[in-house]
């Protein structure tokens, strides 16, 4: 279908458009990181009379930036590897199995979708409350608990993403893997995970973003000891200063494990979906 050249000209305009939407708030971040507090705080220029990498090393003495960040690679890694192994086994069952209960499973996974995260803070700080007094385990306050708390919203739409992806692979794949001597376990494990790389890529991302940048529970199930860096960007702000061009700074140094992690994997999903494409 040839292209017209109104129609080219709008999807330019509208890539343009889009372009600077993104562009101009990435640039005044990051010469509002390089610029000193007092022309950050005083009138606005598009680009700084002094410029200075001050900012970027004063992040790490304002706040301990390093172990905020060390916790939050800790817990949103954790919480990606156990959501992405646990929703490969559930999602598998309920792609190649028929059992009782599975419309119900299935429907309830995605329900938890419906509601919004502030409806399960209180009750999850109260149970963990319950289980520290009864069984003696700290949840509260501890990495081990967040892990859990962000489990139950990364984990459903995980299993519900990767089962509607085993749906879409043939089931002849998993016959022939068995008529070759393999398991259940072993067309899963040779066969369907392979097939799978893409849909598992983008459930590893939305986990891993999620928790990442997740502030609310983050803000009510930590101490200061494991605060996570979505929360301690909130201590360059104090009582009496805001030292925004750290705020800045900070932003960008905590935004490039998301990216570099994002554009690595970004390659591996499309060549699977290459690679799923010649086969």
């Amino acid at each position: 279908m040839h292209e017209t050249k109104g129609s080219k000209v709008f999807r330019i305009t509208v890539l343009i458009v889009l372009g600077i939407f993104v562009a101009v708030p990435v640039y005044v971040m990051i010469i509002s990181a390089l610029k000193p507090l007092g022309d950050v705080q005083g009138d606005f220029s598009w680009w700084p009379s002094t410029l200075t990498i001050q900012p970027f090393i004063d992040i790490w003495q304002t706040v301990p930036l390093a172990s905020y960040f060390l916790n939050s690679l800790i817990v949103a890694g954790s919480a990606t590897a156990v959501s992405l192994l646990i929703a490969i086994f559930a999602a598998y069952a309920m792609s190649r199995y028929r059992f009782f209960g599975r419309t119900l499973f299935s429907t309830t996974v995605l329900s938890t979708q419906m509601f919004p995260g502030v409806l399960f803070l209180l009750p999850l700080f109260l149970i963990f409350v319950n289980i520290n007094s009864t069984l003696g385990i700290q949840l509260v306050g501890t990495r081990l608990g967040l892990v859990i708390t962000y489990l139950t919203f990364s984990l459903p739409f995980s299993i519900w993403m990767l089962a509607g992806y085993f749906d879409g692979i043939p089931r002849e794949l998993d016959e022939a893997a068995k008529v070759d001597g393999a398991g259940p376990m072993g067309a899963l494990w040779r066969v369907v995970i392979p097939a799978a790389r893409p849909g598992l890529i983008a459930v590893a991302i939305y986990s891993f973003m999620t928790s990442w940048g997740e502030v609310l529970f983050a803000s009510v199930m930590t101490t200061d000891e494991n605060r996570t860096l979505a929360v301690g960007l909130q201590l360059y702000s104090t009582q009496t200063n805001v030292y925004w061009n750290q705020i800045m700074a900070a932003s960008l140094v905590v935004s490039i494990p998301v990216v570099v992690g994002f554009l690595f994997l970004q390659k591996n999903f499309v060549a699977g979906l290459t690679a799923g494409a010649v086969k």
